[in-house]
């Protein structure tokens, strides 16, 4: 099973718009959840190695 970055992404923006109070925990909240949005999205983008196959040479004819 794979992860779905950008299902993630768009949980996560809901949450903080939810979070919209000017009360000290909403803010910490907030600020926890931009954190949380960074590592997804850079989660998201980063590229997964890649294995080179060499396949046989044919015999030039």
């Amino acid at each position: 099973m794979t992860s779905d970055f950008t299902a993630a992404h768009v949980h996560l923006e809901r949450a903080c718009y939810y979070l919209r109070g000017n009360d000290e925990t909403s803010r910490s909240l907030r600020d926890t959840l931009d954190l949380v949005i960074e590592a997804v999205v850079e989660a998201q983008h980063r590229r997964p190695s890649t294995e080179v196959v060499e396949f046989p040479h044919q015999a030039a004819r």
